[in-house]
């Protein structure tokens, strides 16, 4: 079987737009639950409503691939999962090493999604020399220690960093000087890795925080809906604010 290392994915080669990149998955999740419910062919509005985008970018998305459905008919879901799939780079298998395993690496190693989408998570690796040998997912936890020959005996070249912030750049690091090309970080900082590594980031915090401004402006435009009319109420001074212990305490805190 092919492993990550000696074979890459033909998107760029073929000159797939990045952004077209980005939508492939979500063509593929929504073929994959056709595909599962024995559904033959699908319409490009349907499959276009399925995964969220509308028609027009769908077809221009697969015209990249050289797939253009048939009028009257639509496109076939067992072939276009196969054509994503080998674009994707996902008809071989990736073999993937998660380091940081704490109570987020351990979800990661538990998630059984990688399997079934080609990647296969060849080692779990923590500096926690209290957690080596511990089987998490069925797989014996590694010491760090070992990192760079673990990447070097599996041909790994997909590293998935879910380490506390400070840790993560120096993990980064070796992971990329031991042959690591692809990174997902879950760390909450920013990598800086050379050219040709690629770095796909995972912040939870920051989609939540994007979610809080919707709900905000929701709440806002709720309230203003409501009552049109009624003033603001008046922003008090920092002068005439509460009482606190050290004395007046400001309407508004500095950040």
């Amino acid at each position: 079987m092919a492993t990550g290392r000696t074979h890459r994915p033909a998107t760029r080669s073929r000159g797939i737009p990045e952004a077209t990149v980005a939508r492939l998955p979500l063509y593929l999740r929504a073929l994959t639950a056709l595909s599962e419910r024995s559904v033959p062919t699908v319409s490009s509005e349907e499959l276009a409503a399925a995964a969220g985008v509308n028609s027009a970018k769908l077809r221009k998305d697969f015209s990249y691939l050289g797939s253009y459905g048939t009028r009257g008919v639509g496109y076939d879901v067992e072939y276009l999962v196969y054509q994503i799939s080998r674009e994707l780079g996902l008809t071989q298998d990736w073999p993937v090493v998660i380091v940081g395993i704490g109570n987020l690496g351990a979800a990661l190693a538990n998630y059984g999604g990688f399997a079934s989408r080609g990647f296969r998570v060849a080692a779990l690796i923590d500096a926690d020399p209290a957690m080596a040998g511990t089987p998490v997912a069925g797989i014996p936890v590694q010491h760090a220690d070992e990192l760079e020959q673990i990447v070097g005996d599996n041909g790994v070249s997909i590293g998935v960093i879910s380490t506390p912030a400070g840790a993560a750049q120096q993990v980064c690091d070796r992971l990329v000087a031991a042959g690591v090309t692809s990174i997902l970080n879950f760390a909450p900082t920013v990598l800086s890795v050379p050219d040709g590594v690629d770095v796909r980031k995972v912040d939870l915090s920051i989609e939540l925080q994007i979610l809080a401004f919707h709900e905000q402006r929701k709440s806002g435009e709720d309230t203003a809906e409501t009552s049109p009319d009624q003033a603001a109420p008046p922003v008090r001074s920092a002068s005439t604010g509460r009482k606190g212990p050290d004395g007046d305490m400001p309407a508004v805190m500095p950040a």
